[in-house]
């Protein structure tokens, strides 16, 4: 067999992209995968009993659906459905206070808020309004914007912490909590930047795109993505491991899906010890505690409204999220973490057997925490829905240990593949980003520009650079 032109290691989302880029450029290209099947943390499986469809790791896609490159390709010819729950996101509190829920329509969400109806529009729905203006300079590298104005006006209110953000433009304790639950998936204190741009883009893609789901799992769209490649001429090889650069075929391009540490590992001979020493100073985050469940009947929510929801964010307050995200970073493990939870059977049955349903949670902890953290996450579900545990069939517990094991992309259990400061939004992995020193040798994961999110640009954006650079 002739040698590709350019040959990419993992076949997730972000090496998938990166293959398909170099493919419908016309040029050949092999993807090399450890694992049995494609899809890295885009991946399902039957975690806990037979009929039960889990995904592995990510479970609610928003940023595949905004993706500028995954919205250029035929997905749907190749399986991938999406699935829109009735509301995007759910954040119940204590007692009688009503959750809060952002629906798909951004009048409808604010006009829930009450006396901070205005200050939702001026802020979620700002961006959102402005989303097709920005979209390009939030999900790709540093550059100088298309709408420098539009961008300049999202980046008054992106460079606030959350904490800031929330404090100086709502009132109320309902919208407080509700943004403090999507600034925490920034894996980062909420008194840090860039959480406030976090919650910002988030939640304005709630309206703009959705926060949704592949019918049948997470792994129909790495399937989807894979189906494409190969139906442009591209190439996969699963249990394909590589443990060294040199082991494999002489290629223009070698792209790598990889985080720094294992990337050093495969790489470290053909790297000089200068860029070899940036990147050992590359930061992985909090860790990930994860929870599935198969359960008899749908979640007891003592609110119904939550159950229309898709996500759920149980954490109550803005203090009580701002403190556990923030035990986190200090090395704690919370006694009331913040848990973030979907429930996709609600909308999608095909994932359970009839009048079955599925509950997947995680929450942050130290990374490499080995702390049991089954009862805490289990008591804040019954929190807001008493009786959960009575409707448990089966649970099945991933460590932050299980995760790196599976994927060692994921340092410690950090499913962001490293810390997004502000420091290493920019510096991620180091200030030439996709490039490396070593001609014809490129990084494409989550590590590099624009970071964490199933939405292929950090593979598509290193495929650009091998394209103009040996590909041509």
């Amino acid at each position: 067999m002739a040698a590709p032109d350019a040959i990419v290691i993992g076949a997730g989302p972000n090496g998938l992209a990166a293959a398909i880029a170099i493919a419908r450029a016309g040029r050949s290209v092999v993807v090399y995968e450890a694992q049995d099947g494609v899809g890295g943390g885009c991946r399902s499986d039957a975690l806990t009993l037979p009929g039960f469809v889990h995904d592995v790791c990510s479970a609610v896609h928003p940023m595949a659906v905004a993706s500028p490159f995954f919205r250029t390709l035929p997905l749907t010819q190749h399986g991938l459905e999406w699935v829109e729950p009735p509301a995007m996101l759910a954040h119940p509190f204590d007692g009688d206070t009503r959750a809060a829920i952002v629906e798909r329509s951004l009048p409808q969400t604010a006009g829930m808020l009450g006396l901070d109806e205005g200050a939702y529009l001026r802020t979620i729905g700002s961006v959102a309004n402005a989303w097709a203006s920005i979209e390009d300079a939030v999900l790709g590298p540093p550059r100088w914007p298309r709408h420098p104005i539009a961008l300049a006006r999202f980046g008054l209110q992106a460079m606030l912490s959350a904490e800031r953000l929330v404090r100086g433009a709502f009132q109320g304790e309902r919208a407080r909590g509700l943004l403090a639950g999507i600034a925490g998936h920034a894996m980062l204190p909420l008194d840090m930047l860039p959480s406030g741009a976090v919650a910002l883009v988030l939640g304005a893609i709630a309206h703009t795109a959705g926060w949704v789901f592949p019918r049948g799992g997470a792994q129909r769209l790495a399937d989807a993505l894979a189906s494409h490649l190969r139906s442009l001429g591209g190439e996969i090889l699963t249990n394909a491991p590589v443990s060294a650069i040199e082991e494999l075929p002489r290629a223009k391009a070698i792209l790598c899906d990889l985080s720094p540490q294992p990337f050093l590992r495969l790489a470290a001979r053909v790297l000089p010890d200068t860029y070899k020493k940036k990147l050992e100073r590359y930061r992985y985050g909090m860790g990930t505690y994860k929870v599935d469940w198969a359960l008899d009947g749908q979640i007891p929510w003592r609110d119904p409204a939550v159950a229309r929801a898709g996500t759920v964010h149980l954490g109550g307050t803005l203090e009580e999220i701002a403190a556990s995200e923030r035990d986190c970073w200090n090395g704690r493990e919370s006694e009331r973490p913040f848990v973030l939870l979907a429930q996709h059977t609600v909308s999608d049955p095909s994932r359970a057997p009839d009048g079955k349903h599925t509950a997947w949670t995680y929450c942050h902890v130290p990374s490499a925490s080995t702390a049991n953290m089954l009862p805490r996450i289990e008591q804040q579900i019954e929190r807001f829905a008493p009786g959960f545990r009575d409707r448990v069939l089966a649970r099945h517990v991933t460590t932050p240990a299980d995760l790196e094991r599976r994927n060692p992309n994921l340092v410690g259990g950090d499913i962001g593949m490293g810390v997004m400061d502000v420091w290493q939004t920019v510096v991620r992995p180091t200030l030439s980003w996709y490039r490396t020193p070593t001609r014809g040798l490129y990084l494409c994961s989550a590590s590099t520009p624009p970071g964490v999110g199933v939405h292929g640009m950090c593979g598509f954006f290193a495929a650009e650079c091998a394209l103009r650079d040996v590909l041509t």
